[in-house]
């Protein structure tokens, strides 16, 4: 969850040296805290969204042992072909024609291993572009709503408890006489949810995808 510890940390700080400049020193302020992380892991569209990247993964999967199925039999036929290469008893003429066919079975093998790398690459790389854009938009649709209830409840600030620095210390160490809206927030966020879209309690946590590597795909 790195990348959304610094995207609500730079936000949070922004909208806090704002509010700061603006507030009255000798009014008490009212600060309220939030678990984003907790929201963000909760809300039943990012659980919706986890599962549509899992199907989509399986997909890529299967279609990856496709073509690694199609290699491996390639390979079984070269250790054929080397076989009957390595015997005395065949001659000359038929090693040739042997040998022949190993060499294009292999050139084979390597170009659709060669394919299937780059297949891989591509469509992981994809299909994390798309879940990037598609996180981003929840966690822009979780601040609006906290931004909504911060003004409804006149909030001076709300901060991020689960934020943490760069340095991956807290963003919020202490704050006096605070009130926590996670539990709130979260019950506006799946006031609508469909029965089978909220996370259960054994499913892993949804993490943002990360980018593909820019080297080879094994």
């Amino acid at each position: 969850m790195t990348m959304i510890r610094r995207f609500l940390t730079v936000a949070l700080a922004a909208a806090f040296s704002c509010s700061l400049a603006a507030a009255a020193p000798d009014n008490k302020l009212k600060i309220a805290t939030v678990d984003m992380q907790e929201l963000f892991k909760q809300y039943y569209r990012t659980n919706e969204a986890q599962k549509q990247i899992n199907v989509e993964r399986a997909r890529i999967q299967k279609d990856n042992n496709e073509r690694m199925a199609k290699i491996r039999d390639i390979e079984t036929s070269l250790g054929n072909l080397r076989k009957q290469l390595d015997d005395p008893a065949i001659n000359d003429s038929k090693k040739q024609a042997l040998f022949k066919d190993w060499q294009m079975q292999q050139q084979e093998g390597i170009a659709l291993d060669r394919e299937r790398r780059e297949f891989l690459q591509r469509r992981n790389q994809m299909l994390n572009e798309k879940m990037m854009q598609r996180m981003k938009g929840i966690l822009e649709e979780i601040r609006k709503l906290v931004e909504e209830h911060a003004k409804a409840e006149d909030f001076d600030y709300v901060f991020d408890k689960s934020g943490m620095s760069t340095s991956q210390v807290p963003f919020l160490l202490y704050t006096k006489d605070a009130t926590d809206i996670t539990a709130s927030l979260l019950k506006d966020l799946n006031k609508d949810a469909p029965a089978d879209s909220l996370r259960s309690e054994g499913d892993p946590a949804p993490e943002l995808p990360t980018p593909a590597p820019t080297g080879g795909t094994p």
